[in-house]
């Protein structure tokens, strides 16, 4: 297993930080559409990806943990340092809570789980007219909404600070962070 060093970032730790952000960048752009749009044929898609997402999601939080966080390149203010962790964590919560709030909004719902098509959870639906779909636990499902909505605004403003965090990097600091968030090695 190839580690993270202090010059240069594992292959696997660089794509797995681009593959999980631009994911959850397309899945957030695809959810405000069906919302404003009420594309009702894209959930099924979206949940899909979530679900899928949530995969490599965790095994990005586990090759985190074992490789430990990347040592940063320059000495930096302790704001940043405090910004820096606080939107890293930010993002890292919220990318789990994500797809497992969409998850339990799903399934609390009543319209279960589905990946492509391969049932993970039934949908329930209403015997007395099984057109129309039950909800196993409303409360469950409302508050899965809120988070899932909530996070959605979260997600935004911590991505926002990240890529203007990666910019001043860049930038104004000259460091290479950037650079070396892209697979390069560094001086």
């Amino acid at each position: 297993m190839q580690k993270d060093t202090y010059n240069k970032l594992s292959t696997m730790t660089v794509l797995l930080h681009w593959f999980v952000g631009f994911g959850i960048i397309a899945l957030m752009a695809v959810g405000i559409y069906m919302e404003e749009t009420e594309a009702f044929a894209l959930y099924p898609i979206h949940k899909s990806i979530g679900i899928l997402m949530l995969g490599v999601i965790l095994y990005r939080v586990i090759w985190r943990i074992l490789n430990g966080w990347p040592k940063p390149v320059s000495n930096y203010k302790q704001i940043e340092k405090f910004m820096s962790a606080t939107v890293h964590w930010v993002l890292i919560l919220g990318t789990i809570l994500f797809p497992l709030s969409g998850m339990i909004m799903s399934h609390a719902g009543g319209y279960g789980l589905a990946v492509f098509g391969y049932e993970v959870a039934a949908m329930n639906f209403d015997p007395t007219d099984t057109t129309k779909i039950m909800a196993n636990n409303e409360t469950v499902a409302q508050i899965a909404n809120t988070v899932h909505s909530v996070l959605a605004k979260v997600m935004m403003l911590a991505i926002v600070l990240h890529i203007a965090g990666a910019l001043k990097h860049h930038i104004f600091d000259m460091d290479g962070t950037f650079k070396r968030m892209k697979g390069n090695k560094i001086d």
